[in-house]
């Protein structure tokens, strides 16, 4: 056909030829600019329905102008065939680009980014490709990436062509609701991309087959080959987008292309230093004539902790994971086992008046080694030494060497007077156990501490904290919160460096204020000062999920779970992050097990029962609430879901009584209105439940979570008032910046 004429498009080559058609670089006479016209296969066009649908569909497509979708420029017919007029590319497809070898990380983000914010075009208007593959993907010499040929693939189903030879290239990126032949939507367009990404990435397909029905069955039975495994240097960030791409439920895939978009989008995830070797420092034996004594070995364990996890190239376990192995019966490889690790260090203490004596050994787990073992012998007065001592000496023994600001870290003395460090050990202890007479007990011996030390900054954090969690747990007055800002303002001062203190101002900017950007850097300047300092890990984390930045928590999660494999909260906010992401099958495993580790722990109790609720299995959830009314009466948490128990049965008597006056006017001036906002959606009251809604947003703006993920919202979604609330929700979410 070349130097024919197709009304006023003359034929100059023959550039591209496939199972929907054939294409020419074409000149238009009319408009003198060069263009690429496709004939589209006769038989594609033989039935008059699936022709005037296509027409239809590729007309609206027509109308998309958005700069990664090929402009079409004329639909026609030439002597009964019917061809596409569309924009003239220069430059290689997708395919034609992996076939030259390997493609960069970035470069595979930014065009699947590209891909995906043509599809958002398409799919705002109604509009499903169906057919998104490297071959339909044309990269230009100059300009960004372009999808082609909306409106074929429906077309050629229509006329049974998929399942000719052919067309046995597109059979590998169809979803498995393509395959089945079952009815699809946009989201088949989404699982399509995440085979072009992981393509892109791996150099080869996920799903595979000799034959079209070894392809259908690996699409529908197998999972592909970890990513990882084929190319070590993708970040497990990628790697979680694919995999969410490629859920064989759509049900568990991206729910839209915005959240595919905004997760490759997603900056680089909190970056951990990978330590050389890992530890556990298992609670130091009390061998004193004294029970009482018990807090002295336990505090000798925390400080030996802290000690060592200041040095960056050594893992070190926990104290609340460590202390679960109090008067244990497990062997040391048991042990390392549990928690992961392959050194652990043992020991014990004998405090006889003003005398100690400390042994400790180090132990290679793996073979049962001990590689180093010491006695100490002193007064109180040379505890501090002997601590340091005993922390160098292990840091010898791993033959770890430490930068100078590690050896600093280490020699430093927070408390000197061994008489206030008894107080401060004996606070924390109190502080562990969660309660108010331990809160109230623990004030006491920081009060004590202060009058013998003066000033320090380790006692006035512990007080902030402990203040914090009178208002966690429901004492949410002026009182409380100025104590806790004078206490944290002070240990700041007195040392600008520390982490815990970071950490603690962290929390009390999110609860107290509840001002979740501003919490971000006092987060992270505690992390930047100890990478695993636990409660800016959780609060960073904890900030992220709020905001719908799921991706983000992972890796704190995962570090969280890392140093402190053993504690419930661990397992507990796992189990959160998956609930605030809508895969409650998931989160239920997490929360299950925190819930065996700690029922008594009101935080776990609730995204249990809420996380139950969700997946129908309400009489269990009615069960534990049950538990919770006996066991806590009064606690802000067993309303909570007290309130939820009312909402479920649809007892609206039940649930506008206990809201009480005073109860909803404390919940409105602090966070968990959302708490409020459920049940009453649940029966029926509309306006009151987005009210309690709005006064959420500010703080909590999981856009994605709220707009599709959870069920308790559904019979908001089509209210007027609720999708304006969600495009505020939606600009706060797009516009956090992590």
């Amino acid at each position: 056909m070349i130097g024919q004429f197709v009304a006023h498009y003359k034929i100059l080559e023959k550039i591209g030829e496939g199972g929907m058609g054939v294409v020419y670089k074409t000149e238009d006479t009319k408009l003198k600019r060069i263009v690429a016209l496709k004939f589209l296969p006769p038989e594609l066009t033989r039935d008059l329905q699936a022709k005037k649908r296509f027409l239809q569909e590729a007309q609206a497509a027509a109308a998309l102008d958005h700069p990664n979708i090929c402009t079409i420029h004329e639909i026609n017919e030439f002597e009964g065939q019917m061809f596409i007029v569309m924009a003239y590319i220069k430059g290689p497809s997708l395919k034609e680009r992996i076939a030259h070898g390997p493609i960069k990380v970035a470069e595979a983000l930014d065009i699947s980014t590209q891909v995906a914010e043509g599809l958002w075009a398409a799919h705002e208007k109604g509009i499903i490709h169906r057919d998104i593959k490297p071959a339909n993907i044309m990269l230009p010499e100059k300009g960004p990436a372009k999808i082609m040929d909306f409106g074929l693939a429906k077309l050629a189903w229509a006329a049974d062509l998929t399942k000719t030879v052919g067309t046995m290239g597109t059979l590998g990126y169809m979803s498995p609701e393509q395959a089945r032949g079952d009815a699809v939507d946009h989201r088949t367009d989404i699982w399509s991309l995440g085979v072009v990404l992981y393509e892109i990435l791996a150099g080869q397909l996920p799903f595979i087959g000799e034959e079209m029905q070894g392809i259908v069955y690996s699409i529908l039975n197998k999972e592909p080959a970890p990513l990882t495994s084929i190319r070590p240097d993708i970040p497990r960030l990628i790697v979680q987008v694919v995999t969410k791409a490629l859920e064989k439920d759509p049900s568990r895939r991206y729910q839209n292309i915005q959240e595919l978009i905004q997760d490759l989008k997603a900056p680089a995830p909190f970056i951990f230093p990978k330590p050389e070797k890992s530890i556990i420092v298992l609670p130091f034996e009390n061998m004193s004539p004294d029970p009482e004594q018990e807090y002295f070995s336990d505090g000798l364990t925390e400080e030996i902790i802290t000690d060592l996890s200041q040095v960056h190239d050594l893992l070190v376990i926990s104290r609340s994971s460590a202390m679960t192995f109090k008067g244990t019966k497990k062997t040391i490889p048991e042990i390392a086992r549990a928690v992961n690790v392959r050194y652990v260090l043992e020991g014990s203490v004998r405090k006889a008046g003003n005398n100690l004596r400390i042994t400790a050994q180090l132990i290679d787990a793996t073979n049962d080694a001990h590689l180093w073992a010491e006695k100490y012998s002193g007064t109180l007065d040379d505890v501090f030494d002997i601590q340091e001592k005993a922390s160098r000496s292990i840091v010898d023994a791993l033959r770890l060497k430490l930068t100078p600001e590690e050896r600093h870290r280490v020699s430093v003395r927070p408390i000197d007077n061994f008489a206030v460090y008894e107080c401060y050990l004996r606070a924390y202890q109190e502080i562990y156990k969660f309660t108010e007479e331990g809160r109230s007990r623990a004030l006491n011996y920081l009060n004590s501490g202060l009058a013998i030390s003066g000033d320090n900054a380790l006692l006035y954090s512990a007080m902030a904290f402990t203040y914090w969690q009178y208002w966690l747990f429901g004492m949410k007055t002026d009182e409380i919160k100025a104590k806790a800002e004078e206490c944290i303002k002070k240990a700041l001062a007195l040392d600008p460096r520390s982490p815990k203190a970071y950490a603690i101002r962290g929390w009390m900017v999110y609860d107290f204020y509840l001002k979740p950007k501003e919490s971000l850097p006092l987060f992270k300047q505690a992390l930047a000062f100890s990478p695993d300092e636990f409660e800016a890990l959780h609060g960073l984390a904890r900030a992220y999920i709020y905001a719908g930045k799921i991706q983000e928590a992972v890796p704190l999660s995962e570090r969280m779970m890392l140093i402190d494999p053993l504690n419930p909260i661990c397992w507990m906010f796992q189990g959160a992050m998956h609930f605030w992401d809508g895969r409650f099958d998931l989160a239920l495993e997490r929360l299950q097990k925190a819930y065996q580790m700690s029922p008594e722990n009101p935080s776990v109790m609730l995204y249990y029962v809420n996380t139950l609720a969700r997946l129908d299995l309400v009489q269990e959830a009615f069960s534990i609430i049950s538990q919770s009314e006996v066991a806590s009466p009064k606690n802000l948490f067993t309303k909570w879901v007290l309130l939820l128990k009312y909402g479920l049965l649809n007892d609206r008597e039940k649930l506008f009584q206990e809201m009480t006056v005073d109860f909803l006017e404390s919940i409105r001036k602090n966070s968990a209105s959302y708490y409020i906002a459920v049940p009453l959606a649940l029966v029926g009251a509309k306006t009151e439940a987005i009210e309690w809604l709005e006064n959420e947003v500010g703080w909590f703006f999981n856009y994605p979570f709220f707009a599709e993920k959870d069920p308790f919202l559904a019979n908001l979604r089509g209210e007027e008032r609720f999708k304006k609330l969600m495009e505020r929700v939606k600009y706060e979410w797009e516009h956090f910046e992590v």
